[in-house]
């Protein structure tokens, strides 16, 4: 039930579907789905009104998607109206649900995400995957993976979908980890390790937070730059509502943006990388600090206890981000940058030289930078629901499955 391979997006109802009989049974059943899930609970002539159907036809398609399980009835929308009152409708809280799980260097995790938007399983794993064959730490997350299914089920859900976040590169089939160089892995085939009960989408992790941000934020702009932050260093790029993937599927590798060409060499083979100046461990190196499970927390609570090396480091790794930004924003000039995954928590020590260094170098108007009220949660969150976003928009798959 996830969105085809690297198109989990926001499109909603609509999507191309042959201009048949069927082809339009399907397109109105996401149309009803779209609306009770953006507006409900709503009666039948809500719906109508909305999408601009016959309350005859609305409900055809209501009883159907009733029978899926995918909408449930709470009763008379308004007790109290004169006239007949209409039956509310509401997306379901049992079903289908998306399965996200992200593969992190330092951890795994798992979550289950119902129609509705609310997360009804949650599982993680504390795990040093950095050089570890791509084998056992797969067999650790389907651990995690069938831990989480588990849980769900007890609660009337089923998996629509698994879509999975990993910090590296992803090829077109949305399954093979083209290069992950923070995990050492390379041409691994996710879609062979993985279990092959439901359909799979394997995507990056800056992509699928940028994708929780664009779904899930209050106001989210249609047009921005969304930066995540681990080890390694993400980008993901949103235009007009949609990921801009590139000819491959590589695009937003900020992190291997050099903003000093004779700097330290990086995993990826190049030198001064963006990665070895504002990544969470070089940080911590230009801190003098050792690493811990919670680098973020450490750096952060050093900060706000005045350790002037960590904010000195803080203060240089918000000017790379700068440096590297300023490109991105001069050649795509989006409506904002928002600044997510780990980097949230550091937020107040990275903005001050982050955005004098947009400021200093950014050719037109000044982009503003937000910070992301998701953080490391981003990844996770964004994958599970782009499976939930496939039922929405592809609800008469799921009929057919029902």
């Amino acid at each position: 039930m996830t969105a085809p391979p690297h198109t989990p997006h926001p499109a909603g109802p609509g999507r191309a579907t042959p201009d048949t009989q069927q082809g339009m049974r399907r397109r109105n059943l996401a149309r009803v789905m779209h609306a009770v899930s953006a507006g409900g609970p709503l009666s039948r002539a809500a719906v109508a009104s909305r999408i601009g159907l016959t309350r005859a036809a609305v409900s055809t398609l209501v009883d159907e998607l009733i029978r899926s399980g995918l909408l449930e009835e709470l009763g008379p929308e308004r007790p109290g109206r004169v006239g007949r009152p209409g039956s509310a409708l509401a997306v379901s809280g049992r079903g289908p649900a998306g399965i996200g799980a992200e593969v992190g260097v330092d951890h795994l995790a798992v979550c289950a995400v119902d129609l509705r938007g609310e997360v009804r399983a949650r599982a993680v794993r504390h795990a040093a995957n950095r050089g570890r064959p791509p084998g056992p730490v797969i067999e650790d997350l389907n651990r995690l993976i069938r831990r989480v299914v588990a849980e769900a089920e007890g609660e009337g859900l089923w998996p629509a979908g698994l879509a999975v976040a990993v910090p590296g590169l992803v090829a077109r089939d949305a399954r093979t980890v083209v290069r992950a160089p923070n995990l050492a892995w390379d041409d691994t085939d996710l879609g062979e390790l993985l279990p092959a009960e439901f359909p799979l989408t394997v995507g990056n992790e800056a992509n699928f937070g940028a994708l929780a941000e664009l779904w899930l934020g209050e106001g989210a702009p249609r047009d921005f730059l969304h930066v995540s932050a681990e080890i390694g260093i993400g980008a993901a790029v949103v235009v007009d509502g949609r990921l801009l993937y590139g000819t491959r599927g590589f695009a937003g590798e900020l992190g291997h943006v050099p903003v000093r060409p004779d700097g330290p060499e990086c995993g990826c083979g190049g030198r001064g990388c963006l990665e070895q100046y504002a990544g969470e461990e070089a940080v911590l190196r230009a801190a003098g600090l050792e690493p811990d499970e919670d680098r973020v927390g450490l750096l952060a609570g050093r900060a706000e206890q005045g350790d002037e090396a960590v904010r000195r480091a803080l203060r240089d790794a918000g000017e790379a981000l700068g440096i590297a930004l300023t490109g991105a924003v001069n050649l795509l000039d989006p409506q904002s940058v928002v600044l997510g995954g780990a980097l949230a928590g550091l937020a107040p020590w990275l903005l001050p030289s982050l955005r004098a260094e947009l400021t200093r170098r950014t050719a037109g108007p000044v982009c503003p930078v937000t910070v992301s009220r998701f953080g490391s949660q981003g990844p996770l969150l964004g994958a599970a629901h782009a499976v939930v976003r496939g039922v929405l928009d592809d609800p008469a798959a799921v009929a057919e499955r029902a």
